[in-house]
């Protein structure tokens, strides 16, 4: 391998130096002859539009010819042509747009790997009846504690003071309440 890019550097070499000192653009298109298929492969691990690859190889050439007065002081011209891709590749993908993703947009069906029968669905449904049906017969005091704390998710302290009770009051109402619902779903 380094013998093969000392070989590279030798063969371009000559056309390196005439396009330092002369500016001249044959020596360009004979870089360009050598290096475009190579830097076009390596641009491609970046970028995968045929356009944007074309774009880039555009740059990278430009660049060379706007740097063409500093390449006398290059040593290895085909480590500095490949950071010169690698650099344009890089601030092409930093200046691309990001696309997201808004998942709220996106349907998801939860259940699609599941495989429920259809009394599968009707246990559950009767299971949730019969649930609702236990929250409703609790005491009134459990039953608004519960769903104060359960359904509306508010803390033990705004429900409490909601009801204008203690918090170790309504803690009480609460564990009366999930004890009676457990009582009552026993036998499912």
């Amino acid at each position: 391998m380094r013998d093969r890019l000392k070989n590279n550097n030798l063969i371009v070499e000559p056309f390196v130096k005439d396009l330092a000192k002369n500016h001249s653009t044959t020596a360009l298109k004979s870089l360009y002859r050598i290096y475009r298929v190579p830097i076009t492969r390596y641009i491609t691990q970046y970028v995968h539009s045929q356009e944007e690859t074309e774009e880039l190889l555009s740059d990278v050439f430009l660049a060379v010819w706007e740097n063409r007065d500093l390449l006398g002081e290059i040593e290895n011209f085909n480590a500095w042509i490949y950071k010169i891709a690698r650099n344009k590749c890089l601030n092409h993908l930093r200046n691309e747009p990001v696309h997201t993703i808004d998942l709220n947009e996106i349907p998801v069906d939860l259940f699609r790997h599941t495989e429920t029968t259809a009394e599968d669905d009707l246990i559950a449904r009767e299971t949730i009846d019969k649930l609702n049906k236990a929250i409703e017969a609790l005491p009134p005091r459990c039953k608004l504690a519960f769903k104060l704390v359960r359904e509306d998710k508010m803390k033990y302290k705004e429900a409490a003071d909601h009801l204008n009770i203690s918090v170790k009051t309504l803690e009480n109402q609460l564990t009366t309440a999930i004890r009676k619902l457990k009582e009552t779903l026993k036998g499912l």
